[in-house]
């Protein structure tokens, strides 16, 4: 009787226990990166080897490409980042680290998600194109800062050439507004608080910067934020554009190749390295898939750290996260990058996209390219690229420029 007991009692503990140990759901998260918290939402679900894993980017979910959890410890793996999330369950509350990619790693911590309490009072309206007036050492002279707002709770980028931070989401706390992103990169926490003269006062991982309304600073003459098709160009735009590198079997492709001839061919500077690049990749995915049986050849330059050349694994974990089917080079070092394109002006966005013509000229550079955090924006980029493209299509061999 007392060992049927004991039997009925383990049968009722047990899915108990499971469910105890289970880390299926959402979490709070939080990094510390240069001791500034930036909090940040995180999904598990499975478990055992079966471990998976997704960050947020808005809408957008980045997910993990394997995981693990066993006696209480976590790893995932995101080797489209080369890093690895470690963390220790111990009382409810996970900790450890987010290690790999170009910075190292962070502290790391999460807790079981919980709904926000309603907010009262009144919430300052934001919403809307603001302009950052800033000097960048890429030759900027302002920013755009994208807000879209329900009630006290906001989303935003913040756009500059090369692209932007990614989706930043938060709530009005008190006086300000409190948003941060982070998807596997680029940690942001950045504070808006409105000011009675109608800017915005930002200080994203601690920088202060002013945000004035973009109908305001157009009336006042402020800067304008750079034009990516104006920031970089080439030297001769008569002369081919040149390359010659190694694919990822070591075969060397170059300009001359009979594949690429009377194509339209886009030669898209990257990295696997770079944020912005991510943003970018799926999109140049489906472009190739949609018009690469009219005549268009992608061509990406890809410039990686030392220990990634030697085995460009997260390369590959790229291609394969965005189903990258164009041509991918492994160009060299990134600070090999100027002197590998000597024909560029005014290069310094990573990501940067020539096209060039049936003739083999160059006909039109992009600098940079948004995440879908930046609304409007990255609507018009896509529309951008997918114009330019039909036109290339649409001319002959003969065009001159």
């Amino acid at each position: 009787m007392r060992l049927a007991f004991c039997l009925a009692a383990w049968l009722v503990a047990a899915p108990a226990l499971t469910l105890a140990q289970s880390l299926t759901g959402l979490w709070d998260a939080k990094l510390v990166v240069s001791g500034t918290e930036v909090p940040f939402r995180l999904e598990l679900a499975g478990e055992g080897a079966s471990v998976k894993g997704w960050f947020f980017n808005g809408e957008d979910k980045v997910p993990s490409t394997s995981g693990r959890f066993a006696n209480g410890s976590l790893v995932l793996n995101f080797d489209q980042f080369a890093s690895k999330l470690e963390a220790t369950l111990k009382d409810g509350v996970l900790e450890g680290k987010y290690a790999g990619g170009r910075r190292g790693g962070w502290a790391f911590q999460a807790k079981r998600f919980t709904p926000s309490p309603a907010r009262d009072g009144i919430v300052p309206g934001i919403a809307g194109v603001w302009v950052i007036a800033n000097e960048s050492p890429k030759g900027e002279h302002a920013w755009r800062f994208i807000v879209r707002q329900s009630g006290p709770e906001v989303s935003a980028a913040i756009l500059r050439v090369d692209g932007d931070t990614g989706t930043l989401t938060g709530a009005y706390q008190g006086d300000k507004f409190v948003l941060s992103h982070f998807s596997g990169a680029r940690p942001n926490r950045l504070e808006v608080t409105p000011m009675l003269d109608d800017t915005l006062q930002l200080s994203l991982n601690g920088k202060s910067m002013t945000a004035t309304r973009e109908s305001e600073a157009r009336a006042k003459g402020l800067a304008a934020p750079t034009d990516p098709t104006k920031h970089t160009g080439v030297k001769d735009p008569r002369e081919p554009f040149h390359f010659r590198f190694p694919d990822l079997s070591g075969r060397v492709v170059s300009e001359s190749d009979a594949r690429f001839q009377g194509k339209v061919v886009l030669i898209n500077i990257t990295g696997s390295w770079c944020p912005n690049c991510h943003d970018e990749a799926p999109f140049l995915a489906e472009l190739y898939r949609k018009y690469r049986d009219r005549g268009l050849e992608i061509v990406a330059l890809s410039f990686e750290e030392a220990e990634q050349l030697k085995d460009p694994t997260r390369l590959r974990a790229f291609m394969k996260e965005y189903g990258i089917e164009y041509t991918v080079l492994v160009a060299g070092e990134p600070a090999e990058a100027p002197e590998k394109l000597p024909q560029a002006v005014n290069w310094n966005a990573w990501p940067t996209t020539f096209f060039v013509g049936r003739d083999g000229r160059v006909r039109s550079v992009h600098a940079g390219f948004p995440s879908r955090g930046s609304g409007e924006f990255y609507t018009q980029a896509k529309e951008e690229f997918t114009a330019l493209v039909e036109r290339l299509l649409a001319e002959s061999t003969r065009t001159s420029l």
